[in-house]
Formats: structure tokens, sequence, C-alpha cells
């Protein structure tokens, strides 16, 4: 060995060309995928064993860049990173950098199952526990990102639909530790909800992967939903995106802007509604105005049909009538006429010759007065 032609170094000097040759020949970021086969907190660092299941290596997530990291990685999560690579020197440590991190979409659906079947087995997800939409909310809270287009959109979408109903927007991070400020805004709109008059709650956020929605998977969020005291409606993602929050939801929308659609009802059409019962009501008013005067009409030919004068005014017809045919009938009538009473002895009207003999004394009654005859002869008819 030509120990004029090999390169001498110290311990320090290896460490530190090697660091050199890193730093001059390699990426100064990169992606990397593995699985998490350990994760430890120490001093507020997150401290990662990385492996594709061939090789591993050591990775970290700094304090400063763990709290505006919405996934906290643990052991088996399939990963995928935004890194650098830090060479300590001292130690000839090589460590991945963690810049940004988020789960594989394996990740996120293996998440999805296990908080959905258990939430499915406590009767959180049931049809019979979802509760009706107010038809005409006084008011509402929004939970978005804010800026945003989804927020954009759906105030559009508010004021277009029903301008009546007020909108309390609580900003939610995208960022950080997403699901426990989400937690913390849904806790003090659970004190508040009364004194502010809001009647429904709408979770939103606009369009992204799926590994996006994850926080929407966390249990103890998607259990504060479910146990929430007004009617919690989402519109998370796109319409093929699902997640447990849809699913303890009391309504499930597939954007933002359609959970405005579905919470808020149509100006047009209450205006075209109200349009066609004000003529139902006209036509109802109507009908009940002209049945009425008919029934007044009868009620008051009833009531002159039963009137004191009217039956007065009968009665005496009646009884001019009765009179007449009184007087047409009476034995003092027929005198005026030319026929005459027989009366015997006995004052009795005499009907038959049978009831005379010769000799016999009668009486005979004309209509101006009375003469005494004495019964000479007799003569029957004679029969046909």
């Amino acid at each position: 060995m030509n120990k004029d032609t090999v390169p001498h170094f110290s311990v320090g000097e290896l460490n530190q060309a090697i660091g050199n040759l890193l730093s001059r020949g390699f990426a100064p970021t990169f992606l990397l995928h593995a699985t998490v086969s350990k994760a430890q907190l120490k001093n507020g660092h997150l401290w990662l064993t990385l492996t594709d299941g061939k090789a591993s290596i050591s990775a970290v997530i700094w304090s400063s860049s763990l709290k505006n990291i919405s996934f906290r990685p643990v052991e088996e999560d399939g990963v995928e990173l935004l890194g650098k690579l830090n060479f300590w020197q001292n130690r000839a440590t090589l460590v991945v950098q963690v810049i940004q991190i988020r789960p594989t979409l394996s990740t996120v659906l293996r998440q999805f199952e296990v908080v959905r079947s258990l939430l499915v087995n406590e009767g959180l997800i049931a049809d019979e526990r979802r509760r009706p939409l107010p038809r005409f909310p006084s008011a509402i809270a929004i939970f978005t990102s804010v800026p945003s287009s989804a927020y954009a959109d759906m105030l559009r979408t508010a004021k277009e639909r029903w301008p009546l109903t007020k909108l309390l927007v609580v900003a939610i991070p995208v960022q950080g530790e997403v699901s426990v400020k989400i937690r913390e805004a849904l806790s003090k709109l659970a004190d508040s909800y009364l004194h502010l008059g809001v009647q429904a709650l709408v979770l939103a956020r606009g369009g992204g992967s799926r590994e996006d929605l994850m926080v929407f998977d966390n249990e103890e969020l998607c259990r504060q939903l479910a146990e929430f005291p007004i009617p919690v409606i989402t519109g998370l993602g796109h319409e093929d995106d699902l997640t447990v929050a849809d699913l303890v939801a009391d309504h499930r929308s597939a954007t933002p802007t359609a959970a405005i659609v579905d919470l808020l009802p149509s100006r047009e059409m209450a205006k075209n509604n109200c349009i066609q019962l004000r003529a139902r009501f006209k036509d109802y008013v109507t009908w009940t105005i002209q049945n009425k005067s008919r029934e007044i009409l009868d009620r008051k030919n009833t009531l002159v049909n039963f009137s004191p004068f009217l039956q007065l005014r009968k009665q005496k017809q009646l009884l001019s009538q009765m009179t007449k045919l009184l007087i047409a009938l009476s034995p003092t009538s027929l005198l005026k006429r030319g026929f005459c009473i027989v009366r015997n002895n006995l004052d009795t009207a005499v009907k038959s010759v049978k009831d005379l003999k010769v000799g016999d004394q009668v009486t005979i009654e004309l209509s101006d007065g009375y003469t005494h005859s004495k019964v000479q002869t007799i003569f029957p008819n004679k029969k046909i």
C-alpha cells in the first residue's frame, strides 16, 4: 500500500468529508415511502423508525414542525413524507428530518374501518338516531377552513337561497392539531347554541385527497359529533369521499355547497309556495263567503216563513175560509135558498114522511119566520 496516494483522515475529518459529500451529492429534499415500525415522543420531538421490510432508517419530526402537522403516525402506519438528510458528524449518525408527512391511502382506510366498526357496535351509526333538519333555520353554524373556495361558495349559495338565516362561521385549521381544535370549537358551540339561536351545524371541507380528510375519522371527534345537541350536516371533500364523520352526522351532503343547498330552503321555491297558498286561501275564502251567504239566505227565508205576522195572516186566511164554509153549510143558508125545515110537535126535524101521519101538527121554518100547519095528506115518493 502506497501511503502517499491514500487519503489520510481523522475520525472528525472523515465524518466531515462524508457530511460534505452528502450535502453536495444528494438531493436537498426528497419523497420517501415507508412504514413506521416504531414511534416515540422525546422532549417534544417525534422519533420514527422507518422501514420498507428490508431496510430501515431513523427519522425525526422536530417539535417546531410537529405542532403544524395534523397527522401523527403510529406504529404500522404507512406514510409518505417530504424530508431531507441530517448527518451529525460527531457520531456519524444519519437521520431523515421530516418536513411534511401524510398517511398512505391504506392507512387512512384502515383507521376508517377501525373507528367505523367501533361506533357501529355502540349504536352511534344508526338511521333511527338521525334527526330531521330544521325547515327554516334562523341561524346556523358553519365550521370550515377560512379563506377557501368552499367557504366562498357556501356564503354565496346561502345568500342566494335564504338570506334570512344568520351564519355563524367558525374557522377550522387545515394544519396542526386539527381534531383537537375542532373539538374545542364544538364544545364552545354546545355551551352557547341556545343563546346564539343556532339550530344546525355544517361541518365542511373543500375537495382534496382522501388522506386530507383523515382527521374526520378521528374517534373522539366523531363521538362528539354523534352526541351534538343540534343536527349536524357534513359536506366533506368530494361525493365519493366517505368519512366516519359523515356516518355519525344527521345528514351527509356530497360537497360543502350541497350542504347549504340541503339545509336552507330555496327562496324561489318558498315564493312560489306562498303564491300557491295565497291563491288557495283566496279560493277558500271565496267559497266560504258564498257558502255562508247561501246559508244565511236559507235561514232568512226560514225565519220569514215562520214569522208571527206571516203565521197570523195564514191563520186569518184559514179562518176566513172555514167561516165561509160554515156559512155555506149552515141551515140558515139553505133556508135562504128556498129550503125549509119541518119539525113535529116534539120539535124534532122530520126527515121522512114515515115520521108523519095525517092530522099531525108541524112547524115549518122558513128563512124569515115560522108557520104552523096540519098534515092533511101524505104522498110517499114512488120507488123506481
